[in-house]
């Protein structure tokens, strides 16, 4: 049985209300909590993006702004970052700053399922295990497909369950049972509970290629990262 609601207005209030809570605690249990691998994965989200200098690209439920600060150190491109957490807002404002990066990108509050951007303004968007926090996919999915320009990417980096059967045994007990109780000693104990309950009621990989092919995109496919323990989803605007 479920502890949190996974679709709808109400996951949405959650996931806003949660994120604001661990901001702070965010990239150091991050970091802690993946081994480091989440900075591994973050880089190959970047590589598929096949940036261009002067792109325009929107970063959607970017946090503490970890993909923008990636991008912004490679290429010379103008970012706009979205959360719907102020708290995240607010540290990858400060993040950018310190960073020197604040011309180049700036962050906003706003809500993925109706962005704030006229049709056809960014080159790429990418989202970084944010995807899965949405309330509605579809409506999500369309809104990413509004606002790329013809011919634009969309990338998404999502937790999955691992293919491999060895891997997924081992990962199942350190993501249901280690992660949730270390996480307790520093952080919202339930966040680390919604995060593995979240990652079992997310669609299955062909599904969430489907789901990208009813918003419009083509050539759509997804690449699987550290034995399907994270997946890159990628899709084109044509």
């Amino acid at each position: 049985m479920s502890e949190f609601s996974h679709s709808g207005v109400a996951k949405k209030e959650y996931v806003q209300t949660m994120f604001n809570d661990v901001a702070h605690r965010y990239d150091f249990l991050n970091r802690l909590l993946s081994c480091g691998v989440d900075v591994y994965w973050r880089k190959r989200l970047v590589q598929t993006l096949e940036i261009k200098e002067g792109d325009r690209i929107l970063d959607v439920a970017c946090g503490t702004g970890d993909v923008s600060m990636a991008i912004l150190k490679q290429h010379k491109v103008h970012i706009t970052g979205l959360d719907y957490a102020s708290k995240m807002v607010e540290l990858a404002t400060h993040k950018a700053t310190a960073l020197g990066f604040h011309n180049q990108v700036k962050f906003m509050q706003g809500d993925a399922e109706a962005l704030p951007f006229a049709d056809g303004f960014f080159d790429k968007l990418c989202i970084a295990f944010g995807f899965r926090n949405m309330g509605h996919y579809d409506v999500a999915l369309r809104e990413f497909y509004r606002v790329l320009k013809p011919g634009g990417q969309l990338a998404v980096l999502e937790l999955s369950e691992p293919g491999s059967i060895m891997f997924k045994k081992c990962y199942d007990v350190y993501f249901t049972k280690v992660l949730p109780k270390v996480a307790a000693l520093l952080s919202r104990d339930d966040a680390y509970r919604y995060l593995p309950e979240s990652v079992a009621h997310f669609p299955p990989r062909q599904q969430v290629c489907t789901m990208f092919g009813a918003a419009g995109f083509q050539s759509v496919r997804y690449e699987d990262l550290t034995f399907g323990a994270c997946s890159i989803f990628l899709g084109t605007k044509t």
